[in-house]
């Protein structure tokens, strides 16, 4: 009895308005599914649900109106398929990913098998808050990592090599933030309009254009909702290993910090952001950063 009383608390077992009936929603990480994956979730919604699968905004699958009882069967059918029950309560919830670079002609970075990482780490464990976490492979940002809790970009510096631009235009006419433009026959960079794109890097004709720094800009405290809010940045790093471990230190930091109720954006200051950000900053930022000091 215990043990079926876990289950039936766990956050991906949601009550729904009538409360005979509970919806499942499942752990995807970056929302991949194998087509034999989608096939069996479709057996178990028919067999236990209404036939019926609810594809949600954070890249997971809801299985609709299923009665509670069925729940043990439920949780071993998605244990065995790979899927299994996820989270929406006060814990680390499904971690979101664009395409990134195996598929993305935009990203700066690959997306998919850092969601796994970060996932394996952190996932569904328990805090004051519910914490959302997105992963976008470039600087369009496609699934809002600055409206999410925690935020990961992939960015690229560009660096121009003086004496080697042609001046043909090419990076002036893709940058959508009018950050280069044409002087006296060779590009100049506005670095204040730049936003780490890349997309001058990839649209150079002539291969002229490196990249200088490619890295990860982490932000914390972001907020969708009716009162939205863009995340603070934390920290820039360049490997996957120290993007798991900064997100593992945030997940610590709120489960020792924060109070619950209420959104991690509205709690910044009093729960001490900018000296967790200053440690986080000495232990992993920029080596360049790290020289100065």
């Amino acid at each position: 009895m215990m043990q079926d009383q876990a289950l039936y608390s766990r956050g991906g077992v949601i009550t729904e308005r009538n409360a005979d009936y509970a919806t499942v929603r499942v752990r995807i990480p970056a929302g991949v599914l194998s087509a034999t994956q989608i096939k069996q979730l479709a057996k178990i919604s028919e067999k236990f649900g209404d036939g019926s699968l609810h594809l949600t905004m954070r890249q997971t699958v809801e299985i609709p109106h299923i009665n509670p009882e069925n729940l043990p069967k439920v949780a071993k059918a998605l244990e065995k398929n790979g899927t299994p029950i996820g989270a929406e309560y006060n814990e680390v919830v499904n971690i979101m990913a664009c395409p990134g670079t195996e598929r993305c002609k935009y990203a700066n970075c690959e997306t998919i098998d850092l969601a796994r990482k970060i996932d394996q780490r952190v996932f569904g464990k328990e805090l004051p808050i519910r914490l959302r976490i997105a992963i976008s492979g470039c600087t369009r940002m496609c699934n809002s990592p600055l409206l999410n809790d925690i935020g990961i970009i992939g960015r690229i510096r560009p660096l121009r090599i003086p004496g080697l631009c042609t001046g043909c235009g090419t990076c002036v006419e893709y940058c959508k933030e009018c950050a280069i433009s044409l002087k006296n026959g060779i590009s100049v960079l506005d670095e204040n309009k730049c936003v780490q794109c890349g997309i001058c890097i990839h649209s150079c004709p002539y291969h002229l254009l490196k990249s200088e720094y490619d890295h990860y800009q982490i932000t914390v405290g972001g907020r969708r909702g009716a009162s939205p809010r863009a995340g603070q940045e934390l920290v820039t790093v360049e490997t996957e290993d120290e993007v798991v471990e900064v997100v593992d230190k945030i997940v610590y930091w709120v489960y020792r910090s924060a109070w619950s109720d209420r959104f991690l954006a509205d709690q910044m200051d009093e729960i001490g952001f900018e000296k967790f950000a200053e440690e986080i900053r000495r232990e992993f930022g920029p080596k360049e950063e790290k020289t100065e000091d």
